[in-house]
C-alpha cells in the first residue's frame, strides 16, 4: 500500500476536575475535551527495517523517546510486523503546551500504521495500546468531543455541542511550556483542587447543550489553574485581558502553558487577536481555529 497522510489536530479542555489522587500515583479526574481544528501532518510509510522518524522541527527528539516512535514500536509489536517504518512529522501544534499534540500524533501514527498494513488491529487493541501510551491519547482515536473518566483513558465520545455550534477558538502559547508532573505534584498544596466535587462535568455537558456560550463558558474549570497561575502570572494577565475584551469563555487548556478563548465568530476571534497582539507584542504565539 502507498504512503499514509494523516491530520493530527490538538485538543482543549473544556474541564479538568480532579477528583483525587489514586493508589496507583495517577489522579482519578473527568475531563470534557474538545477537538480543535489545528492539526499537525503525519506521513508513514512502509522501509525495509527499523522506525525512522524525520520532524520538521529540529529541537524535537526523534528517537524511542518520541512519543509517535513509541507508538510505532508498540503497533509494530502488536501487529507481530517485520517489516520498518519511516514517518515524517510536520509540527503545527507547539510543545508542552496543553494541547495534547503529542498525544493525539500518537493516536494517529497508531492509526495509519493500522491503515498502511491492512488493518491487522481492532478497535480494542488500538485502544488498549493507545492507553498505555498516556492518558490523553485514547481520546484522538476519534473525532468527537468527549467526557473522559478514569485517569483520562475512559472515553465516551458526545455529540457536538450546540453551544459551540459557529464557534472559534483563539489559542494563546507564551512561549514556555508548565511540566504536567509538576502541575499535578502541587495539588497537594491545595487541597480543594486535588480533592475536586464530582458532578461538575455533567453539570457543564448540559449546559454545552444548550444555546448560550457565555452560560456555558461560566461552567468551565481547570484544577490545575489553581498551581499555575500563581506561579506564572503573565497567564492570569491574560486571561483578564481576554474576558475584559468580551471573550465569553476562557480557560487555561490542560496543564497549560495555553490559555484559550472561545468567541462565537471567526470574525470575533480575529479581532481579539489582533487586539491580544496591539496590547501584548508578537512575543506570545497564537492562532484562530473552528471547533
Amino acid at each position: 500500500m502507498s504512503a499514509v497522510l494523516r491530520q493530527s489536530p490538538c485538543k482543549v479542555n473544556l474541564l479538568l476536575n480532579i477528583l483525587r489522587k489514586r493508589e496507583d500515583g495517577f489522579h482519578e479526574l473527568e475531563t470534557i475535551m474538545q477537538p480543535v481544528r489545528l492539526c499537525d501532518q503525519i506521513m508513514v510509510d512502509q522501509a525495509a527495517a527499523g522506525i525512522t522518524l524525520t520532524c520538521n522541527l529540529p529541537t524535537l527528539a526523534v528517537d524511542g523517546t518520541n512519543l509517535v516512535h513509541r507508538a510505532a514500536t508498540a503497533f509494530l509489536a502488536a501487529a507481530s510486523i517485520t517489516a520498518g517504518v519511516k514517518i515524517h512529522l510536520e509540527k503545527n501544534i507547539p510543545l508542552a503546551a496543553g494541547l495534547g499534540g503529542g498525544s493525539g500524533n500518537a493516536a494517529h501514527t497508531l492509526c495509519a500504521l493500522n491503515e498502511l498494513f491492512g488493518l491487522p488491529i481492532n478497535p480494542a487493541q488500538l485502544n488498549d495500546l493507545a492507553a498505555a501510551l498516556g492518558s490523553d491519547v485514547p481520546f484522538f482515536l476519534q473525532s468527537q468531543p468527549a467526557l473522559a473518566c478514569g485517569r483520562g483513558e475512559l472515553v465516551q465520545p458526545l455529540e457536538p455541542f450546540l453551544a459551540l455550534r459557529g464557534a472559534h477558538i483563539l489559542l494563546i502559547h507564551p512561549g514556555f511550556g508548565i511540566s504536567t508532573a509538576w502541575a499535578y505534584q502541587s495539588l497537594a498544596r491545595f487541597p480543594d483542587a486535588l480533592n475536586g466535587r464530582i458532578g461538575r462535568a455533567q453539570e457543564l455537558i448540559s449546559l454545552l447543550k444548550g444555546k448560550d456560550l457565555a452560560a456555558a463558558g461560566r461552567g468551565f474549570y481547570n484544577a490545575l489553574e489553581i498551581p499555575a497561575l500563581p506561579k506564572h502570572p503573565l497567564l492570569q494577565v491574560y486571561q483578564d485581558f481576554l474576558r475584559a475584551n468580551g471573550a465569553p469563555a476562557v480557560l487555561m487548556s490542560g496543564s497549560g502553558s495555553t490559555t484559550f478563548a472561545l468567541t462565537a465568530t471567526r470574525a470575533a476571534a480575529d479581532q481579539l487577536r489582533e487586539r491580544f497582539h496591539s496590547q501584548f507584542g508578537a512575543s506570545a504565539w497564537t492562532a484562530v481555529a473552528a471547533l
